[in-house]
């Protein structure tokens, strides 16, 4: 079978996909149809966090398919009540509702913040601020909620009750707020946005104006949580606890899922029918997940955070290179004179796989990449940007 022409024939043609077919992959490394090996720094877009194929991860997974494999959310199952205990445990959250991705994770958390408004002020208190360059999702109600215009195009009419301020500004959210707003929607690193942190003060404000109008601080760590930026969570970077915080990507390991964690005072808002899905808090996913998080301790966490120190430094005032953002493992390079979609190009054909973000070559490797497989990998992007 000629796999590329029949992916063009029978897959909807909504990926931009590049000439790499891959087939096998281990640890950062990845192989196509002809053995060709690739340094992954893409890790599926944040999702392989302990790389392709972990053996441990994979024993998990296996061990728990021939155990269970699915059965419906009106049954008990220990995969799901023991992975909800771990990240209860590990972020301080009271209670979670597990989805199937980052979008789904973050339509459950403006589901709980109108709930939460509702029943406490009832109705007309609706409104969901987020920043504008921000990104949560691809359904109508968060393609909604992503302040970037170029999303808000053909499949109108799109969720009310949005609305954008500019990052950073606090003056423009305080004037954004009224009576009909219910919660503040944020990403500490805009990843989709050009790999863009947060400023710690500005946050900071953010929460603070939040309590004071009780109004929720709905944190997306699709992207950033689970030891991407060299901590479980991004907002321990930030010194501040949300009302809510969901996840997706990297806490599957490579299967898809995605949560919803509350806090405090959210712990009993959603009842029962108000929430539902078929594959959420699926056995074998959670088994993945709790993998992860057995690996995830201050340890490896610390490595997180060295691997990425040693990142920026081999970047930062490098040729070709005008700026280096982001935080662990979560990388954001701005080309001085090169385009990153050209980068990104030149890197598959030189055996390095990377992202873009708008104008940034974005890099998420595996946390478990080694500083030496890094050094290799980066030389190669270095040495396209000094050509």
């Amino acid at each position: 079978m000629d796999i590329k022409a029949t992916d063009k024939e029978y897959v909807m043609g909504t990926y931009n996909r590049f000439d790499l077919l891959i087939v096998a992959g281990e640890g950062c490394y990845c192989y196509d149809e002809k053995g060709k090996r690739y340094t992954d720094l893409t890790s599926g877009i944040g999702v392989n966090c302990l790389g392709y194929c972990d053996a441990k991860w994979a024993d998990a997974v296996a061990k728990q398919a021939h155990t269970l494999n699915h059965t419906s959310n009106l049954y008990y199952t220990e995969p799901c009540v023991k992975l909800a205990k771990a990240l209860c445990e590990r972020t301080g959250a009271a209670k979670l509702f597990f989805a199937n991705s980052g979008a789904e994770a973050n339509e459950g958390a403006i589901k709980v913040a109108r709930k939460y408004s509702y029943d406490k002020y009832g109705s007309g208190r609706n409104t969901v601020i987020t920043l504008k360059n921000s990104f949560h999702g691809r359904t109508i109600t968060t393609l909604a909620a992503t302040g970037q215009d170029v999303f808000h195009n053909y499949f109108f009419p799109f969720t009310e009750g949005f609305r954008y301020v500019e990052s950073g500004n606090i003056k423009a959210l305080k004037d954004e707020i009224d009576d009909t707003v219910c919660a503040v929607m944020i990403e500490f690193i805009q990843g989709e946005g050009g790999v863009i942190a947060q400023d710690k003060d500005y946050v900071k404000a953010v929460r603070e104006l939040c309590d004071e109008k009780d109004i929720l601080l709905i944190a997306d760590e699709v992207q950033t949580g689970v030891g991407r930026t060299g901590t479980f969570l991004a907002s321990e970077n930030y010194d501040v606890k949300p009302d809510i915080t969901t996840f997706a990507k990297g806490l599957g390991g490579g299967l898809p899922i995605g949560a919803v964690a509350v806090y405090g005072k959210l712990r009993d808002v959603m009842g029962f029918s108000s929430h539902g899905s078929t594959f959420g808090g699926n056995p074998v996913v959670c088994a993945g997940a709790l993998e992860v998080m057995d690996r995830l301790d201050d340890a490896f966490l610390a490595e997180v955070r060295k691997k990425g120190d040693f990142v920026r430094k081999k970047l930062e005032g490098a040729k070709g290179i005008e700026s280096v953002s982001g935080l662990g493992l979560m990388i954001g390079v701005k080309p001085s004179e090169k385009k990153a979609s050209d980068v990104v190009r030149e890197g598959i054909n030189r055996g390095v796989l990377m992202l873009t973000a708008k104008d940034k070559i974005r890099l998420l490797p595996p946390l478990t990449i080694t500083e030496k497989q890094l050094d290799e990998a980066l030389d190669v992007l270095l040495a396209i940007l000094a050509e």
